[in-house]
């Protein structure tokens, strides 16, 4: 046997063995995604990923009732939140659906309620994300803490979509 014929036999030797092994290894756990952002990654277990959004990626806004949580998204991604709020009080419920922004004005006064509406973003014709007390309910309207509303305020824009969920 001549010295090329033996590299050839060696290498295919090789390539037989390293496929071998590759079907008979057992197969690694996929890596996990953490147990919540900067927490352990477990393989097996599904992430808890708190404050995960429900909504759909069409959603600019979306607001969670039962919970009382708004999130600012992107293509389904989240760039802001949860934040917390408060919505409609009974006879005064807030709707759920999907809705486009209207308007929005830094500084509305209510005329139906004689009261300030800073950093309003109005939906739904006349329900509107502002700042307000997030411990009381509304008479429908999102009352945001100051933080919240104004980034409500400065990432939305009229045609954008809102959704509301139970």
């Amino acid at each position: 046997m001549s010295k090329g014929q033996f590299l050839q036999r060696v290498r295919r030797m090789a390539v037989l063995t390293g496929v071998a092994a590759a079907a008979l290894a057992p197969a690694a756990p996929a890596l996990a995604e953490p147990l919540w952002p900067n927490g352990p990654n477990v393989p097996g277990v599904p992430a808890i990923i708190p404050g995960q959004a429900p909504c759909s990626t069409a959603a600019r806004a979306c607001l969670r009732l039962s919970t009382n949580e708004v999130w600012l998204m992107d293509n389904g991604r989240v760039v802001y939140g949860p934040t917390p709020m408060s919505h409609g009080m009974d006879g005064y419920e807030t709707p759920p659906g999907v809705f486009d922004v209207d308007f929005k004005r830094p500084y509305h006064w209510s005329t139906m309620h004689h009261a300030p509406m800073h950093y309003a973003v109005f939906f739904n014709n006349d329900i509107a994300f502002h700042i307000g007390p997030v411990e009381a309910e509304s008479h429908g309207c999102i009352r945001l803490t100051e933080p919240g509303a104004v980034a409500v305020y400065h990432y939305l824009n009229p045609g954008d979509i809102v959704e509301v969920v139970p």
